[in-house]
């Protein structure tokens, strides 16, 4: 996982799809089934006999073992072979998330139960690491050497050390980002697997009382992280983000309480931020507050806090939208929102996500957003959100689909070691560490294996890409890049219909 830290800072049928014009047409089913496809590429573990991602093998099987624990599973985050907390819960809550707004558009489309088999591979390796209420096992591996080689995931020679936080070494961040995604997936499988959702909420809520009264940076008590997923924005906006998936998941008005009493404290009604990503909430959480219309349900007191989780939320929206008077995010000039260089592609579909997330709302309750510089109605939003999408799949200077796999003209050298290596089924010899970059990093042909569905990193400002294994600042993939795009994708291809 060669990345740089992120830095702080229902729905109505009738729309016609007139409304949102694009130059080019595109099946955003098949996107969606790609997209699903990608999280069995990252699968860490005893693999499924239902397992279709057939270059992928057993891996990992040993994790945890040095330390007296199962954590055998979950999954890779990009490229590497490391399993990292962090990204891989809010990978988690994104899928879920995606299930709950999205969920009958994604049954429509046939990946419903994909989609379940994506979020329970994350959920079942959650459980398994919080092995005790106030321990989580947040790590297995050590990117540092992990990055001295370049071995399949099969073939693993690297530490495989495990890493946890706890009351003597507390992580706020992690926690607070996996109680959430436990909470959230305990929404999703309600109906299907009852038992299974009450196991995950005993979990969340385990987990928030843990993270609440033993306050800290997981980066300070797991330094190993650190130059990988560094939580830059700090614990308080993954507190606040997980009492509000307990509330939601369980309509217990202290979680609700909590989130309303800490938001001035915690930054959730001062901080306008222009980016949501693993490492920062703030945006998600403000929007989310306020599509939950809690105005007429709260006391006098809190009804000023609610409108200010509101006002942040709607700046993050109008800033993507270039329609603050200051602060808006950056474009390229083929019309990307652009936040940073280093795998920029993330921000792209977490904002695609919130957009169209925050446009049904507002359609839905016959309310139009009013920014700095003007009002705009949720057809507007929904279009923009649609145009990021379609830049992604190919509609771009380059001609070029972000979405490996998807159209005629992808990224062929993506930065994943076991993508860029002969499969395992197919050459079960054992690749040495440096074997693999003696012999098949280098190589200029195409990888062997396609990662399909994985979101590469993207372009650059001028909206150039160049297609170099080496080039991991735009070539490599990571699953909190592809995990948005899934309910997106879901509601684009309701309305093709």
């Amino acid at each position: 996982m060669e990345k740089m830290n992120s830095y702080f800072f229902l729905l109505l049928f009738s729309i016609s799809f007139a409304i949102l014009p694009s130059s080019q047409s595109f099946n955003y089913g098949e996107a969606l089934s790609k997209s699903l496809l990608y999280f069995e590429s990252q699968r860490s573990g005893r693999l499924p006999y239902n397992q279709r991602v057939t270059w992928r093998h057993h891996s990992g099987l040993t994790d945890g073992l040095e330390q007296g624990v199962d954590l055998v599973g979950g999954y890779y985050d990009a490229g590497d072979n490391v399993k990292f907390g962090l990204p891989m819960a809010f990978t988690v809550t994104m899928l879920s998330w995606s299930l709950i707004e999205y969920g009958d558009e994604i049954a429509h489309a046939g990946e419903y139960e994909h989609a379940l088999q994506a979020i329970k591979w994350g959920t079942d390796y959650f459980i398994k690491a919080h092995t005790h209420p106030n321990v989580l096992w947040v790590q297995v591996g050590d990117g540092y050497t992990d990055h001295y080689c370049w071995q399949r995931a099969e073939d693993m020679t690297t530490s495989r050390q495990g890493y946890k936080v706890d009351e003597n070494n507390p992580g706020s961040d992690v926690v607070g980002e996996t109680a959430a995604a436990m909470a959230a997936a305990s929404i999703v499988f309600r109906k299907t697997n009852p038992h299974y959702s009450h196991l995950l909420l005993h979990h969340a809520k385990q987990l928030m009382e843990f993270g609440d009264k033993w306050r800290g940076k997981y980066d300070e008590s797991v330094r190993e992280v650190k130059g990988y997923y560094t939580s830059e924005s700090g614990y308080m906006d993954e507190l606040l983000w997980g009492a509000l998936w307990l509330y939601k998941a369980t309509d217990n008005e202290v979680y609700l309480k909590y989130v309303l009493d800490n938001g001035f404290a915690f930054g959730g009604i001062t901080w306008a931020i222009t980016e949501f990503s693993w490492d920062v909430k703030f945006p998600a959480l403000q929007l989310l507050i306020a599509s939950m219309q809690l105005e007429e349900e709260v006391d006098r007191e809190h009804k000023h806090t609610v409108e200010q989780y509101r006002s942040k939320g709607e700046f993050y929206i109008c800033a993507c939208l270039n329609k603050n008077n200051e602060t808006n995010v950056d474009r390229t000039p083929g019309g990307l929102l652009y936040i940073r260089q280093w795998n920029n592609m993330q921000y792209v579909s977490t904002a695609a996500f919130l957009l169209i997330f925050y446009s049904d709302y507002l359609r839905s309750t016959d309310q139009r957003l009013k920014c700095d510089r003007g009002t705009i109605n949720p057809e507007e939003i929904t279009r923009f959100a649609k145009s990021q999408v379609d830049y992604i799949l190919g509609d771009n200077p380059m001609g070029m689909s972000y979405l490996v796999g998807y159209g005629k003209k992808y990224p062929e050298r993506v930065h994943h070691r076991g993508a860029s290596i002969e499969s395992y089924k197919g050459n079960m010899g054992f690749i040495g560490c440096t074997q693999g970059y003696d012999i098949w990093y280098s190589r200029q042909d195409p990888n062997p294996n396609v990662v399909v569905g994985a979101l590469v990193g993207g372009p650059n400002e001028k909206d150039e890409f160049v297609d170099e294994r080496g080039n991991y600042v735009q070539t490599e993939a990571c699953t909190y890049n592809t995990a948005p795009l899934v309910g997106v994708f879901g509601k684009l291809h309701t309305l093709q219909k």
